[in-house]
């Protein structure tokens, strides 16, 4: 009898538990993909996601094909029912999928699966997009953790997790197809091009992952903790988007990172690289978003939910352009909407920025990182723009307020990262690149750059904006 496997965010055919645990039969599989934005309720894949989503449904779809198999693509509203359709159409006796882990795709998963059984659908789920189950991960006291360290530290204790199996070299093909939809059907890419940006930037697929792993390795895992925090550097391994779309998946980065290191002779340390460290951030954030499911929606500390934000759109679309007039937020700014993506320390000045000079709610601020990033992850995002307002598990304080000017100093010395992405002030002078409206008007002048004309002036005095931003925490306070 047939098996249908259902294919989410585990866009691969390595390390793909479902596919393994079908193949184990020699049933045909008829894999499968159904769009269904309606589904994922208010945090439905937004433009850059979908523009990713299109290109890595290709790669898979290439990769089935090459085993002479195919993807299935539907469009639907209701899952269930597509499901039941296919399984009729295919005779199918079971149906697997890989867990997701978002608070609307659990709730509707359980009752794909409990209605499928009743359907007497053999159904399976399993985990192949992290080293561990949330619901494995407990504290001492039994209860979930909300500091990152002691958790790290925890699941550094573990068992290794399984070591990836590859790709099968032949997946069984049913005698005849079901229809499929065809993948331009689901109108995934911008009807307007502006995706040349990320064309450029990214090969989505599960072999741009692992041509991305290798480099990084190669070129960069050695010098990973001095060089990840320089935006102008390329020191970090940018497979966020790979693994959320799940074309690579954390084991895979596990085992390649030990068997690297041990490669080097380097047996005992590889487990503490801070590389590894950045994947059990990931780990946390998912331990957090199923442990506290409303946290996409509400603070994680009830009390930040007094806290008084500002209603300020000509503000936030200034932030959003990149025309605050801070070099560093706005080169930030501008490789998100070009590429796609931000380095992480420029997505915390950014961040900080928005909340704390301009006392902007920082769901505001999730919800556009959300529409522009191509790693859009529900878990990260929502703890990455929580830890920055203070409000989630392990955040920094509130009154821990970046300042930009001092941060692009320290994190971009030579203007490299401001240059590339805010052009205008390319010409000026490394003691004036991250402060330009206190440059001389020669230094200005030579650069050909008058002050809101070409490049903004500050929108905010930076001193006053923090003063303001520690008088509105009070009311946090009380």
């Amino acid at each position: 009898m047939t098996t249908l496997v259902w294919f989410r965010q585990d866009l691969r055919l390595a390390d793909n538990p479902a596919l393994a645990a079908a193949l184990e039969s020699a049933a045909p599989i008829v894999p499968i993909y159904i769009h269904a934005p309606d589904e994922e309720e208010r945090w439905a894949p937004g433009g850059a996601s979908r523009w990713w989503l299109h290109n890595s449904l290709a790669a898979l779809g290439a990769d089935l094909q090459n085993r002479r198999s195919r993807l299935i693509l539907r469009a639907s509203r209701d899952s269930l029912d597509t499901l039941l359709a296919l399984a009729r159409a295919c005779g199918a006796s079971r149906v697997v999928w890989n867990r997701r882990y978002e608070p609307a795709i659990i709730a509707r998963d359980q009752k794909i699966k409990s209605a499928l059984r009743n359907e007497g659908l053999e159904t399976d789920s399993y985990n192949s997009a992290l080293l561990q189950e949330p619901w494995n991960v407990k504290s001492k006291n039994g209860s979930p953790f909300q500091v990152f360290t002691p958790f790290w530290r925890h699941c550094r204790s573990l068992q290794d997790p399984p070591i990836p199996s590859p790709a099968p070299a032949h997946i069984p093909s049913p005698k005849t197809w079901p229809d499929s939809a065809s993948l331009e059907s689901l109108e995934l890419q911008p009807r307007i091009d502006w995706a040349a940006g990320l064309r450029a930037a990214w090969i989505p697929g599960a072999g741009g992952a692992h041509a991305l792993l290798e480099r990084f390795l190669e070129e960069a895992f050695d010098e990973y903790r001095g060089l990840r925090d320089q935006p102008g550097a390329p020191g970090t391994s940018r497979l966020s988007p790979h693994l959320h779309f799940g074309e690579i998946g954390p084991r895979e980065i596990w085992h390649a990172t030990r068997q690297f290191s041990l490669r080097r002779g380097q047996h005992t340390t590889w487990r503490d690289s801070q590389f590894l460290a950045e994947v059990g951030w990931r780990e946390f954030a998912y331990h957090l978003l199923y442990h506290f499911p409303h946290t996409p929606e509400q603070p994680l500390r009830a009390n930040y939910a007094r806290f008084p934000w500002k209603s300020d759109a000509p503000a936030v679309k200034a932030w959003m352009a990149g025309r605050s007039g801070f070099p560093i937020v706005d080169a930030g700014m501008r490789e998100l909407w070009h590429t796609g993506w931000m380095h992480n320390r420029v997505r915390m000045i950014t961040a900080s920025f928005l909340i704390k000079d301009l006392l902007i709610d920082w769901k505001e601020g999730a919800r556009w990182f959300w529409d522009t990033l191509v790693d859009a992850d529900l878990a990260s995002n929502t703890l990455g723009w929580q830890w920055v307002a203070g409000s989630g598990a392990d955040a920094a304080p509130f009154f821990r307020i970046f300042n930009p000017t001092t941060q692009g100093t320290k994190f971009d010395p030579d203007g490299t990262y401001v240059r590339r992405w805010v052009p205008e002030l390319a010409s000026l002078g490394n003691e004036w690149i991250h402060r330009p409206w206190e440059a001389p008007e020669t230094a200005l002048s030579a650069a050909g750059i008058a002050l809101g004309e070409q490049y903004p002036r500050p929108m905010v005095d930076h001193d006053m904006a923090r003063k303001a931003a520690l008088r509105a925490l009070s009311a946090v306070k009380k």
